[in-house]
């Protein structure tokens, strides 16, 4: 199965992308040279940062999806502060290179959404899930269990976007938020949930899982 949210550009970067193709377009028209190619590169880099391209959705029972394109950089126990509860913490990090639109991990409903302001220090250090500015969703499946997922803000990026509130349903691979240029997501697991990924493992948003989730 695909999953096709919207035209390859996300609509987030539509503004950019006319603003940079109308820069680019004057100063080919006035000055040429330098300048135009600086334009025309700037109107390339917006275009692959706002890609949003449809991903395969693994239809695997009790699968737990990556939220976000980037790499693994922590698999460990943790305090999910959002569920109140012990968990599994796996931290994906996205550079400005990576598919910045986030996708749902999991089935469910969401029982509560929290946004916190806060910091901008480098989303790859430990201290950016407690610090940064981030938003958090607090999702329970149908059989009950719970999936946290956490977009964090980092040294670059400057904008969270989460397009849900408490009560919504969301389906796996379903595009939720976006998160502009570089940071992170952590997801908080159930302990009991067997972990498909190690550190340093480059993911994909919708088609790496990240879990499999015990089934009742």
């Amino acid at each position: 199965m695909k999953n096709y949210p919207h035209p390859i550009i996300a609509r987030e970067g539509w503004p950019f992308l006319f603003g940079a193709i109308a820069i680019a377009l004057l100063l080919s028209g006035i000055t040429g040279g330098i300048p135009e190619l600086v334009a025309w590169i700037v109107v390339l880099f917006v275009v692959q940062f706002f890609r949003d391209p449809p991903r395969d959705i693994p239809l695997d029972a009790g699968a737990v999806l990556s939220p976000c394109d980037g790499r693994v950089i922590k698999v460990e126990r943790a305090q999910d502060p959002y569920g109140q509860r012990d968990a599994i913490l796996i931290s994906v990090f996205m550079n400005v290179f990576n598919v910045h639109s986030n996708r749902s991990p999991a089935d469910g409903t969401v029982e509560n959404v929290q946004y916190f302001p806060g910091k901008f220090v480098n989303a790859d250090l430990d201290k950016a899930s407690s610090e940064n500015e981030r938003n958090a969703v607090v999702l329970k499946t149908a059989d009950g269990q719970v999936v946290t997922f956490v977009q964090v803000a980092g040294l670059i990026a400057r904008r969270i976007l989460c397009y849900v509130k408490a009560g919504d349903t969301l389906a796996r691979g379903q595009r939720y938020g976006f998160i502009r240029f570089g940071s992170r997501v952590d997801v908080y697991l159930p302990l009991d949930a067997s972990v498909k990924v190690s550190i340093g493992d480059k993911v994909s948003a919708t088609t790496t899982i990240l879990a499999i989730l015990p089934q009742s």
